[in-house]
């Protein structure tokens, strides 16, 4: 493991890759997402205060648990700027999202229960299907490959 020494306050985008384990292109990324920030040496080299450590840390176990990037941006800014987060922000937070991800696990269930009857169908478009009509929102007014149109119509319109 690197060791940083105290007397350093700012990392190359280098170093705080090899601490982070992000690689440099997921750091470039959250930057330009706001997620982090960083300073410009006069060679136009980026400089992250060492507080930017916690910072991805608290990213990256955001993002396994399947918090979207928006998110946790909403989250960190919440903090005031040059702030590491806590163990207590990170408790308060995290029981902010537990019902998003109470509600995400409660989908992956069901889905798991359910993926072998929507198998045999194929069109994925079932009055029911626990897939492509979760607690059949809209068997009320379409069924079908009606229902698949709608999907590419919203998809080609994004």
């Amino acid at each position: 493991m690197h060791r940083i020494p105290e007397k350093i306050h700012e990392l190359t985008v280098g170093q705080l890759s090899a601490r982070s384990g992000a690689a440099v292109s997921a750091l470039h990324f959250y930057e330009s997402k706001g997620l982090i920030s960083s300073r410009r040496t006069s060679g136009n080299q980026r400089r992250y205060s060492r507080d930017t450590l916690r910072r991805v840390a608290f990213i990256r176990a955001a993002q396994r648990v399947g918090i979207p990037l928006a998110t946790i941006r909403e989250a960190l800014a919440e903090l005031p700027e040059e702030r590491t987060p806590t163990r207590d922000d990170w408790a308060r937070l995290s029981e902010a999202w537990r019902s998003e991800l109470d509600e995400r696990i409660r989908q992956l269930n069901r889905l798991r229960d359910h993926l072998t009857d929507c198998i045999g169908c194929g069109c994925l478009s079932l009055e029911s299907c626990v897939l492509s009509n979760p607690d059949d929102v809209v068997g009320e007014r379409l069924t079908g490959s009606r229902l698949m149109a709608v999907s590419r119509r919203k998809a080609t319109d994004a």
